[in-house]
């Protein structure tokens, strides 16, 4: 994963993300289809980045 490469990816998923929910934010009813829809597109964009295996990534963990 190069420097550069990161930052792109990010910025790529990002504004993905931010469009995605500045068109589900008018609406009252969203379809699982179209969350669906964003996740994948989201996933697409992160997978496609070289992942280094001797870098650790710390995950937040989530919570209900």
């Amino acid at each position: 994963m190069t420097d550069t490469a990161e930052p792109k990816i990010i910025h790529d998923a990002l504004a993905v993300i931010d469009r995605g929910l500045s068109e589900m934010l008018h609406r009252e009813l969203v379809s699982t289809d179209e969350v669906a829809d964003l996740l994948l597109d989201v996933r697409m964009l992160l997978a496609s980045v070289e992942v280094d295996p001797d870098v650790a990534v710390e995950v937040p963990a989530v919570t209900g």
